[in-house]
């Protein structure tokens, strides 16, 4: 058991300093907005390559469902092998660029927050100043192979949500079950597909701050934070649940509010409403940071904390004996050492 609630600790420390908050912000914003923008390009230039006839742009303009329908399939036959390719060179572009920045970003957070910790900031003696051989000596190899396992657990996740689809679409055709019992089997396929992905993606995020507190490799820091979660049970899930919690309310609350401008999409213009609708979804992702570091503040908290002092044994009181009862306890036929004779030295 620890000396203070890590949980505590970790809504202290993102509270408490704001540029925790901000420098995840930073890292991750830019690794986001530089995939949106190449995604987009990437669109942009592929509609740009579609062929566009007379016949099709007579169809799209009569609004007429069947021929609006038929102008499309026109204009993209033939072209899926060519978004599926472009797809995949960016996904893999970006993937390796998220790598590379998601290791530096973690090392520079990460060591902020041991740096907080042990510099006695956050009022509490750290666990690694009863112990001075721990030192930040993890370098970004190490997280570059966590990152990597999170992408490859990812496209496992994703492999096997669309195998599941095929799966179970073969099986309603041999059984000529309906759609509702298909829909049922591919919900339930795809929660402990995500359940899993979830697992897999927590555990390879935490072993990161045994990266850079203790200098473990990969696998070494994958060990540490089962470990972790093996000894400290109680206070792992405590803090999940409580920033858990947190990050669900705020989606409730966003989602809530979302609706305001989306309601008033007959009377504003579509830019207002499409701004109003950025605005919420880009705070919502802020405080979803905000949470997120505060999670993993209060995991590095855990780690550095010290344990609590074992309670004190406190003894029954002895009662007194009565001079009767000393006599009947103390055998008088035993010798004492004033009954032993004294030996002769030795050459006397």
């Amino acid at each position: 058991m620890k000396l203070r609630s890590s949980t505590l600790e970790g809504f202290r420390a993102v509270f408490g300093r704001p540029s925790f908050v901000l420098a995840e912000i930073a890292w991750r914003w830019s690794v986001g907005i530089a995939a949106a923008s190449l995604f987009g390009i990437a669109l942009v230039e592929y509609l740009d390559t579609l062929p566009l006839s007379g016949k099709d742009i007579f169809f799209l303009r009569t609004g007429q469902p069947p021929l609006v329908a038929k102008a499309i399939h026109d204009i993209f036959r033939g072209s899926a092998a060519r978004a599926v390719f472009a797809t995949i060179v960016l996904a893999i572009s970006m993937s390796l660029a998220w790598i590379v920045v998601a290791s530096l970003g973690r090392i520079s957070t990460v060591r902020a927050l041991y740096n907080y910790f042990r510099s006695g900031e956050a009022g509490w003696t750290t666990l690694s100043d009863l112990q001075p051989e721990w030192r930040l000596a993890g370098g970004w190899r190490p997280l570059v192979g966590l990152n990597f396992l999170r992408i490859a657990a990812t496209v496992a996740a994703v492999t096997a949500f669309v195998g599941s689809i095929g799966l179970v679409g073969a099986i309603s055709e041999k059984s000529n079950s309906g759609s509702g019992s298909a829909t049922l089997i591919l919900f339930m396929l795809a929660m402990f597909i995500w359940i899993a992905w979830s697992i897999v993606n927590w555990l390879l995020s935490l072993s990161s701050i045994f990266v850079v507190g203790k200098g473990s490799d990969t696998f070494g820091a994958i060990t540490a934070a089962v470990d972790l979660c093996c000894h400290e049970a109680g206070s792992v899930a405590a803090t999940g649940f409580w920033f858990g919690l947190a990050h669900i309310a705020a989606f409730v609350i966003g989602t809530s509010v979302v609706a305001f401008p989306l309601g008033f999409a007959r009377v504003l213009p579509g830019g207002v409403v499409f701004g109003g609708v950025l605005l919420v979804t880009m705070l919502y992702f802020a405080i979803a940071d905000f949470l997120y570091m505060g999670r993993l503040a209060a995991y590095v908290a855990l780690v550095e904390l010290p344990d609590a002092p074992p309670p004190p044994v406190i003894l029954p009181p002895l009662a007194p004996f009565s001079p009767i009862e000393m006599m009947g306890r103390v055998d008088p036929d035993e010798l004492i050492l004033s009954d032993v004779p004294t030996l002769p030295e030795s050459g006397s």
